[in-house]
């Protein structure tokens, strides 16, 4: 008996630990998305979690949308909100119902891929924050239940083809809605916790660009740098790279999302490298470009001031309420378009302007591009800015990206500030990294 509830006290302490491993916010927080969802979708959610696939070879990574819902990271669970209904004729009233459905538990699976919550895991309810925690082979019964009187369901829309848990609605006659709009108008505004995990996967990020500052050189290969990066900032907490890492040197520093990174840097290179990691699930997107021997050219550093004055010049267009977006009289974009377009020409004396080919910026969170792009900048927002020239015929890409976020009172905060982004700064971090071996190299006087 002692060894069973050893056992049982092992097992829970390990599934705390599962929620624990990354940051998570509190249960109230998430109970106030579920209820801000639900008050602007006025019907009946249904929610599912992606299944754990036997080959997933680079582990299971929980929906975002399910997540910021939930804060559960396990597989295979579901999500239920029901809105209050009122008596009618011998209906009875129901009352506004949230309910977490679990899979149950499997001994043999959880011998691959460890412990996962369960309906009969010990405090449940207190552990996920959820009233009612349910088996999930009732949620067919429980959505039945909830659609009666006509309610609209609200959910992730998949093609005919894909089988799902949900299969039962397609054979309904209940009205059935995508919830996918309602993503952007919750999640572009970042409440406090939100920020602070944003803030450490970014510290982390950065912390990996300066190391890799420190250690660029020439004769690395690009994927030596993606693994530099990915040590540093996996040393620091993150989980992962919040995107696929891009090192692209000379000519595959213009290709924009170039990943391959399979290419030998080379003596007076330009290293465009655009890499961010997550932490507890949150993104950050950084791009740096730095001259592979450490010293930019003169047409190098031509380029890179241009993007470097293109982004500074949409920093002081920031004001609260405005877009990244093209067009309009607040588009970032254009003030940035305008600044590359008006400073320096190409080899046939064009201007620059047909060298800056993509957004000027995106909001960041659980995505790295998170729902709401092209929305208004406002408070509790957060967001990149990335101008970039790209020249093919010249081997020559520059882009610099960095993380932005509005606080309460309008005022735009620099996340990445403290990451060299000058041509002075970049250039005298690279020469420390080389210093250490350089004194290490000169021969000791006798």
């Amino acid at each position: 008996m002692r060894k069973r509830v050893a056992f049982v006290v092992s097992v829970v302490l390990v599934l705390c630990g599962v929620l624990a491993a990354m940051e998570r916010q509190p249960n109230a927080t998430y109970r106030a998305r579920r209820e801000a969802l639900a008050a602007k979708a006025k019907g009946v959610i249904v929610l599912l979690a992606p299944l754990e696939e036997g080959s997933n070879v680079y582990g299971f990574k929980q929906d975002q949308n399910f997540y910021y819902l939930t804060g559960i990271p396990d597989p295979g669970a579901a999500l239920l909100i029901a809105p209050a209904v009122e008596a009618r004729g011998n209906s009875p009233a129901r009352p506004y119902s949230e309910i977490l459905f679990l899979p149950p538990f499997n001994e043999t699976q959880e011998k691959w891929t460890g412990p996962k919550l369960n309906p009969k895991t010990k405090d449940v309810t207190q552990v996920t924050g959820f009233d009612k925690v349910q088996p999930l082979d009732t949620l067919r019964a429980e959505v039945m239940r909830a659609m009666q009187g006509g309610a609209t369901v609200y959910t992730e829309l998949v093609p005919p083809s894909e089988r799902t848990e949900l299969d039962f609605l397609k054979r309904s006659n209940a009205p059935i809605s995508s919830i996918r709009p309602f993503w952007g108008q919750l999640r572009v505004v970042k409440d406090p916790g939100e920020v602070e995990l944003i803030r450490k996967s970014t510290d982390a990020s950065a912390a990996a660009h300066l190391a890799v500052m420190k250690a660029m050189k020439p004769g690395l290969t690009e994927r030596e740098v993606q693994a530099l990066f990915m040590y540093e900032f996996m040393k620091r907490g993150s989980e992962r790279p919040s995107y696929a890492p891009i090192v692209g040197s000379g000519f595959w520093g213009t290709v924009l999302h170039y990943n391959e990174n399979m290419h030998t840097i080379k003596d007076g290179d330009m290293v465009v490298m655009d890499v961010g990691s997550e932490y507890s699930m949150y993104a950050t997107d950084i791009t740096r470009t730095l001259p592979a021997n450490g010293k930019f050219t003169a047409r190098q550093r031509e380029i890179y001031e241009i993007v470097l004055g293109a982004q500074k010049a949409a920093e002081a267009a920031f004001q609260s309420g405005v877009s990244t977006l093209r067009g309009g009289p607040n588009a970032l974009h254009d003030v940035a378009m305008k600044y590359i377009d008006s400073n320096g020409k190409d080899k046939n004396g064009q201007s620059l302007g047909r060298y800056f080919i993509h957004g000027l910026g995106h909001y960041v969170g659980l995505n790295v591009h998170d729902p709401g792009d092209g929305g208004p900048l406002r408070p509790g927002a957060v967001f990149t800015l990335e101008p970039g020239i790209y020249i093919p015929e010249e081997n020559l890409g520059v882009r610099i990206e960095d993380m932005y976020w509005v606080d309460p009172n309008g005022k735009l905060v620099k996340l990445t500030a403290n990451l060299p982004s000058t041509v002075e700064d970049i250039e005298r971090t690279m020469a420390e990294g080389t210093a250490p071996a350089a004194a290490a190299a000169k021969p000791k006087k006798k």
